[in-house]
């Protein structure tokens, strides 16, 4: 915790501040905080926020069920055809798969619950269970965003790879999803192996990426035995999960995908299983209808899934989207994506699942007051609804076409509010106490500043901003005027100078003699 960031604000001084300088002295001679006193961690619980009812949350699971049962999911490639039909799906003669009810509950039963995404260091393990929320990143742009000159740029391996060390290096970001298309790699198996060894490279935070083609996955796991020192040490803390768009909303199976999906499952990686709707476009217009549909083609997910192996871990992916129905263009960053986010996590605890869903995405081009407070409403009411896995929370710009590094410094103090929103109110009988205000206001100074209980909880009960500034305007001139992009950018920099390659070197350059790697 740094100096700047517990100044006072008191505009005169008095004993009040007085007392104030006093308890900053102390509070920071008290950091670092143990894990378990920290103010504000990932895998808090939520849940607070309910924008369905008991009964609407029933309605839409019968209308999935409907939706599987009569309309069912086309395009499934031969193998997913045969692993579906022989646990009980339909092909009707219009080559559709349909999913009887009772296939669905079975399928429900077996669903793996409670699962935990390994990182490789396990302090940033993820536990998936109840309404415990993580903050994250996902993808993937296609442009780098630089805020000074106000450019839009082909984004690369480096960029994903210097995003990947800031993550690691941000308490309040808890996964790194891939979140770029390395343009600058044009063969799509070297792309893959990139993507994968980037994020790896950058981050020992639990990593999500994807396969552009089934026959890339062989590659990519000879590099992850590589990394975790073999298959079976693989096995024992799968650290990568796979981001799969197994559908094509509406209702059709994305062949690839799933075959890439068979594979990965096969060989111990945890699935998230997403479907990705546009809501007006690739989805009903209808809010509730828009969740009905990502209910519908998750659960057929599932029955994919554990009818390939029973219990895999998934994460039951409902990303549904937004449209600006003036135009048909994306609207990641409306008040309709946070209640179609937060109605999807409320839909993932009905299935007692764990689940992920897409926040923080921002329409704006660049880290300015718009892209705060869509990113600020869309994550406070996704961690408040309780959603595990909170992707895309930070770094994205132009309805997912453009990524920010910046925005990952400023994005860690948005996501530390957010948590701290989660949090709470601790009410305990200490917290009730009068005790503290019969010292104060009976014979004692006439405020808290430099109270035992207030130096006590400076740092427990309260969350402080690495970048965000709480000068008075007075101390903030006498200070150069500082902006908050110009401090975003400082810690970038610190960040990154500093931050090094999280592989061994030696496996490192066994990886790089082997593939192709095209970041430094």
């Amino acid at each position: 915790m740094s100096d700047d960031i517990m100044t006072g604000e008191t505009c005169e001084p008095s004993r009040a501040r007085r007392a104030g300088g006093r308890a900053n002295r102390v509070a920071l001679r008290s950091a670092p905080l143990a894990e378990n006193l920290r103010p504000v961690r990932g895998g808090m619980p939520g849940g607070q926020y309910k924008p369905l009812t008991e009964a609407g949350m029933a309605a839409i699971h019968a209308s999935a069920l409907d939706a599987l049962e009569v309309i069912g999911l086309s395009q499934a490639p031969k193998s997913g055809v045969e692993i579906m039909t022989a646990a009980g799906a339909i092909q009707g003669d219009d080559g559709r798969l349909r999913f009887p009810r009772a296939l669905v509950e079975d399928m429900l039963a077996v669903a793996a619950r409670d699962i935990t995404l390994h990182a490789r260091d396990p302090k940033h393990d993820l536990h998936l269970s109840g309404n415990n929320v993580h903050f994250g990143t996902a993808g993937a742009a296609v442009h780098i965003v630089d805020p000074i000159t106000l450019e839009y740029r082909d984004s690369t391996a480096q960029d994903l790879y210097d995003a990947a060390r800031l993550v690691d290096n941000l308490d309040n970001i808890h996964f790194y999803q891939r979140t770029m298309v390395c343009r600058d790699v044009v063969d799509n198996r070297d792309m893959d192996l990139n993507t994968l060894y980037g994020c790896l490279a950058g981050t020992t935070k639990h990593v999500g990426t994807s396969f552009s083609d089934p026959s890339h996955v062989a590659d990519c796991f000879d590099m992850l035995y590589m990394v975790a020192g073999g298959e079976e040490k693989w096995l024992e803390r799968p650290f990568v999960s796979n981001s799969n768009c197994f559908v094509v909303p509406p209702m059709k199976f994305a062949e690839e995908s799933c075959i890439t999906m068979e594979d990965c499952i096969r060989r111990g990686m945890p699935m998230l299983l997403l479907s990705a709707g546009q809501a007006g476009a690739t989805a009903p217009a209808p809010i509730a209808l828009t969740i009905v549909q990502a209910m519908a083609e998750c659960l057929a997910g599932v029955v994919y899934a554990n009818a390939i192996k029973k219990g895999a871990p998934c994460i039951f992916g409902t990303w549904p989207f937004v449209s600006d129905l003036r135009t048909g263009a994306m609207s990641g960053g409306s008040a309709e994506q946070a209640l179609l986010t937060a109605g999807c996590a409320q839909m993932h605890h009905f299935y007692r699942l764990p689940g992920g869903a897409a926040s923080g995405i921002s329409d704006s081009k660049l880290p300015d007051m718009q892209a705060g407070w869509e990113q600020g409403i869309t994550n406070a009411l996704a961690g408040l609804s309780g959603l595990n896995m909170c992707y895309e929370a930070v770094g994205m710009h132009a309805s997912l076409l453009g990524f920010c590094l910046e925005s990952l410094v400023l994005g860690d103090d948005l996501l530390g509010q957010a948590m701290r929103l989660v949090r709470g109110i601790d009410v305990t009988p200490d917290s009730t106490s009068i005790e503290a205000m019969k010292q104060v206001c009976l014979g004692g100074p006439g405020h808290y500043l430099g109270s035992d209980q207030t130096l006590s909880l400076m740092q427990t009960e309260y969350i402080y901003p690495a970048v965000g500034n709480r000068m008075s305007p007075k101390e903030w001139n006498e200070a150069g005027k500082p902006l908050l992009l110009d401090t975003a950018i400082a810690r970038k920099n610190a960040i990154l100078a500093k931050a090094g390659c999280r592989i061994d070197p030696e496996i490192d350059a066994a990886i790089r003699a082997k593939y192709n790697i095209h970041f430094r």
